[in-house]
């Protein structure tokens, strides 16, 4: 159920689980450019998540041609203080929620998948895993790729992928990989979108690793 939401630095919906609990997994999913706060919560909601609490921010600027951005037009990598606000944000939906900490996720889709790796790859112990849907790995600012052995990691990317091409997903799993990280990737016959064969192997990845201890 749709609960009331914080006052934090982001915009944002909460979906809050009907059981009974002190704390929940959850999962923090970021949006791309051009989209909001709904986008990915009608994602996840159709996804059937049962006992996860779901937080949808929205970017925090306005987008020329509609929705909302986490960076310019101009900008090719999250900057340092969009990625610190994300991060209070974070700490925010921790300390406001019942947020099971070691059972966070964070989840992006394009831009927001940029957003996730900037802010989750140099804290890693933070998140029980990310998921990283149709983006890169930014060079700025730069992530540590070290110390990531067994730390759980979707990746999944449209092989028709007109905006953000596939390899370089493929590159993001490679790099990820090197590191020890235990990486899901996948290849799907689509563009720049989630498709239903994309969701249900989310789906799968993200029941089965919120369920690991």
């Amino acid at each position: 159920m749709q609960g009331k939401s914080i006052v934090a630095s982001l915009d944002h919906l909460v979906f809050l689980p009907t059981r009974a609990l002190d704390k929940f997994s959850t999962i923090i999913a970021l949006h791309g450019r051009g989209a909001d706060e709904n986008d990915l919560a009608s994602l996840l909601l159709a996804l059937e998540l049962p006992g996860v609490l779901l937080v949808t921010p929205r970017a925090p600027f306005s987008f020329p041609f509609g929705g909302y951005a986490w960076y310019g037009p101009d900008e090719y990598a999250p900057n340092q203080d969009t990625v610190e606000l994300l991060r209070r944000f974070i700490e925010e939906v921790k300390a406001g929620y019942p947020v099971n900490p070691k059972r966070l996720i964070l989840m992006g889709f394009s831009q927001g998948t940029m957003m996730t790796y900037a802010v989750a790859l140099p804290n890693y112990s933070s998140f029980r895993g990310i998921a990283a849907l149709s983006g890169y790995i930014p060079h700025q600012p730069n992530p540590q790729l070290t110390g990531l052995t067994g730390f759980p990691v979707f990746i999944s990317h449209g092989t028709n992928d007109p905006i953000i091409p596939v390899r370089l997903g493929r590159e993001a799993a490679k790099l990820l990989k090197n590191t020890g990280a235990d990486v899901t990737y996948r290849e799907y016959l689509m563009g720049h979108e989630i498709g239903a064969e994309a969701s249900r192997d989310l789906r799968h990845w993200l029941l089965s690793t919120l369920t690991l201890t």
